[in-house]
């Protein structure tokens, strides 16, 4: 699998990442440890997850396959701190007690003294933006993070922080695929301008770009889980039916799937470092990874960038 630096960083990551967001939830350990090993040897290498994720269990199970299943050396690891999920309601927080706290605990769990980079999870607009800055600089200062970066900002945000930063941000992190290309209009250019590489997730359009949705909602699948229809609700509307049946007949006169198609398309956009694949299960992961990842005939790639444009 293709290596690619990090926006205008030395940092390296796998073209594609494995997303651990459902770790602790609908994946076990069982399967995790699969898929991490499927990943591996696929030429993966960089892994993600944030401590919000299944209050902690994502990075909980991560650390509890290091050493077992893959030495530290072998992956590149980022995680985020400043959301929490206290009763199931998601509340932010980047204040520099939180920030550090949730970046120690994180350690802790993943069982390292480092992370390769550490991300300001959301905008929290209660928070100066200069002490959210200042937690990233001392975990970077100090050791526990290599490199750092910053999730779901908008585009204005993402500059400010950048210009603003005393240790260089290398990384964004932010919702990107065929089903939604919001963040070129703002996030992409300021992205690029201050030599961010955009880390795209839910590129397979939070699973619906694979095609599984078209007609019904398969059992087991997100959208059938009291927990997680609402995630995927809104990529089951018209307009987004739409795209995945572009997508879809694309990927059959092309001989490809609609998961190579819609990552192909996505890993060839200007500052993309890297798509992160969410896969619940090894069955998923491993279609994935059969996935091409070759550019598009420029006629295809236009034609869905016209039926996908935002309107």
């Amino acid at each position: 699998m293709q290596q690619r630096y990090v926006g205008n960083s030395g940092l390296r990551v796998s073209a594609l990442s494995l997303g651990t967001r459902s770790w602790g939830g609908d994946t076990d350990e069982q399967d995790a440890s699969e898929l991490l090993r499927t990943f591996l040897e696929a030429g993966g290498r960089h892994v993600d997850t944030a401590a919000s994720y299944a209050g902690g269990g994502s990075e909980a199970i991560l650390g509890s396959l290091l050493g077992d299943v893959v030495s530290r050396t072998e992956v590149s690891i980022s995680t985020k701190a400043g959301m929490t999920t206290p009763d199931g309601r998601r509340a932010v927080d980047t204040s520099r007690n939180a920030m550090l706290t949730g970046l120690d605990a994180s350690l802790a769990r993943l069982g390292t003294d480092y992370v390769d980079l550490w991300f300001a999870e959301a905008w929290d607009g209660n928070v100066p933006l200069d002490e959210t800055l200042a937690a990233l600089e001392f975990a970077v200062r100090t050791g526990r993070a290599r490199y750092a970066g910053i999730s779901n900002y908008r585009g204005w945000q993402a500059a400010k922080a950048a210009a603003t930063s005393v240790v260089p941000l290398v990384a964004v992190q932010a919702e990107y695929s065929f089903l939604d290309r919001t963040a070129e209009a703002e996030l992409m250019p300021a992205a690029d301008d201050a030599g961010l590489g955009l880390m795209a997730w839910a590129p397979l359009g939070r699973g619906v770009l694979t095609g599984k949705y078209r007609g019904s909602i398969p059992a087991g699948s997100r959208g059938a889980s009291v927990s997680e229809a609402a995630y995927v609700e809104p990529y089951l509307e018209d307009k987004p039916s739409r795209i995945v049946d572009a997508v879809c007949m694309a990927a059959n006169g092309l001989g490809r799937t609609p998961q190579d198609v819609s990552l192909s398309w996505l890993l060839a956009q200007q500052g993309v470092a890297t798509a992160i694949v969410g896969a619940r299960t090894p069955v998923q992961l491993k279609e994935i990874l059969d996935a091409q990842l070759a550019p598009l005939p420029p006629q295809i790639a236009r034609a869905l960038e016209d039926v996908s444009a935002v309107s």
